[in-house]
């Protein structure tokens, strides 16, 4: 068997064994899930759960930290650079929204469960924020950005932002309702917020 399709196949076993954490996550949260309910739902062994994570722990940080790459790569796609600030605004939040709707029960417990991981935790937090700090500070680069904020968005506000967003998704879907139905609200208050002091216009 040739070096690349030893790769391939490796890859394919990763992406069966995160699938089915996914799933797992979906249907019986990720407290209750098992290394054996993994294994199970991607239809492989255990022997080669192990080849690729520690644990259940690992497996999770890794599910998560695709997912984000995805949701940045989504989002960064669904954005018109050459149009107004706020229809970026718009666009950016619609399209997170979007993502976090395909998979609501992964987006959960990424804020409600990550915190429990402790150190390793910790670190998978400051590694995605970072992620999507740095997608805002890009996306604030266009010349349409520069025309309102010639100094960019401030770290800060985008913390601001993500954070709360975050918790309104997760208290929405916790409650029984769709992320799609806070997107005005989110959209809005993106907005007020990243407007420069004095120019605030709510609708774009």
């Amino acid at each position: 068997m040739s070096a690349v399709t030893t790769e391939q196949l490796q890859s394919t076993y990763r992406g069966r064994l995160l699938d089915a954490l996914g799933q797992s996550i979906v249907e019986v949260g990720y407290r209750d899930t098992t290394v054996a309910d993994i294994v199970r739902r991607a239809r492989t062994s255990r022997r080669t759960f192990y080849e690729h994570f520690a644990g259940k722990e690992e497996c999770f940080i890794a599910l998560l930290t695709d997912a984000n790459t995805a949701m940045i790569q989504a989002i960064t796609a669904a954005v018109d650079v050459g149009a107004p600030w706020m229809t970026q605004a718009r666009q950016a939040v619609e399209a997170w929204i979007a993502c976090t709707e395909s998979q609501p029960g992964i987006v959960v417990s990424w804020i409600r469960d990550v915190p429990a991981l402790g150190v390793d935790g910790r670190a998978l937090q400051r590694d995605l924020m970072a992620a999507f700090v740095t997608m805002v500070e890009t996306m604030s680069e266009s010349p349409e950005w520069r025309a309102v904020r010639p100094e960019g968005v401030p770290r800060q506000l985008t913390i601001l932002l993500l954070g709360g967003l975050r918790e309104l998704i997760a208290t929405t879907v916790e409650e029984g309702g769709r992320a799609s139905d806070i997107t005005e609200v989110a959209v809005q208050a993106t907005i007020a917020l990243l407007a420069p002091p004095g120019r605030l216009q709510l609708r774009p």
